[in-house]
């Protein structure tokens, strides 16, 4: 597996006499470049998420390192997040490897999703923004496009961001901040139903009624469907874990 770091550079920034920062012509607020660490990890934590990176595969650090073009501390501290996050484990003589997929929290993940999403639909009908359509027909494009193309990557991708639109759409951030953290572990459990197009085509089928039900007013039955849709979801997530799982 080949891993790649991209190197931000600065650019249109000048001091101030007083040692403030600004930039040059219109006034805006400044974006600090993602630290190698950042980066490290997203780079992980998406290989792992795909499938790139398997259930108990050694992590070998120098190796990452190397690939990155990077020292190993970055390395470090990126697999020391994902640890906190239970993402991979320390086996001792194996060093650190992929963790398994954890059926209980996935079972939890779900289970909450199942109350808080359709309560996150309600929410959007009464707040939709302006371009909610637009916003709408663009994720779902994309998804469809993803589903032709057969690339989990952009599968995945799609999925997490029409999600995110509904949870903005809310208007509520404790719901959008709660579900980033758990995505990551849906990501995890999606990807191998979403290899199958026969499974990822009915996926966007079911976005796209939700998100029409949703513009033409009709919350209540998005609700419904939203529930309907994390339901069967989980079931066939499930069933792929329980296919896939070792003898």
């Amino acid at each position: 597996m080949t891993y790649r770091i991209r190197y931000r550079r600065r650019e249109g920034i000048s001091r101030l006499p007083t040692g403030r920062t600004k930039r040059r012509g219109a006034m805006e607020s400044i974006t600090s470049p993602k630290s190698l660490v950042e980066q490290t990890y997203e780079i992980l934590l998406n290989a792992i998420c795909t499938g790139e990176l398997a259930p108990g595969e050694r992590l070998a650090q120098d190796q990452i390192a190397a690939q990155l073009n990077v020292s190993r501390q970055p390395v470090n501290s990126a697999i020391s997040i994902l640890k906190a996050n239970r993402f991979v484990e320390d086996t001792g003589r194996r060093g650190v490897i992929v963790a398994p997929v954890d059926n209980s929290l996935f079972q939890s993940i779900f289970e909450f999703r199942a109350v808080i999403e359709p309560f996150a639909v309600q929410l959007a009908g009464a707040r939709l923004p302006n371009d909610a359509r637009r916003e709408a027909e663009d994720v779902v494009r994309q998804g469809r496009q993803a589903v032709e193309t057969r690339d989990v990557r952009a599968l995945l991708q799609a999925d997490v961001e029409f999600h995110n639109m509904l949870y903005r759409w809310s208007g509520n951030p404790v719901i959008e901040n709660t579900m980033r953290g758990n995505w990551h572990h849906i990501r995890r459990s999606m990807a191998e139903v979403l290899r199958d197009p026969g499974a990822a085509a009915p996926v966007w089928d079911e976005h796209a009624a939700i998100a029409e039900m949703l513009l033409d007013g009709r919350t209540e039955d998005a609700a419904a469907l939203m529930k309907l849709h994390i339901t069967f979801a989980y079931e066939k997530i499930r069933a792929a874990m329980s296919n896939n799982a070792p003898d």
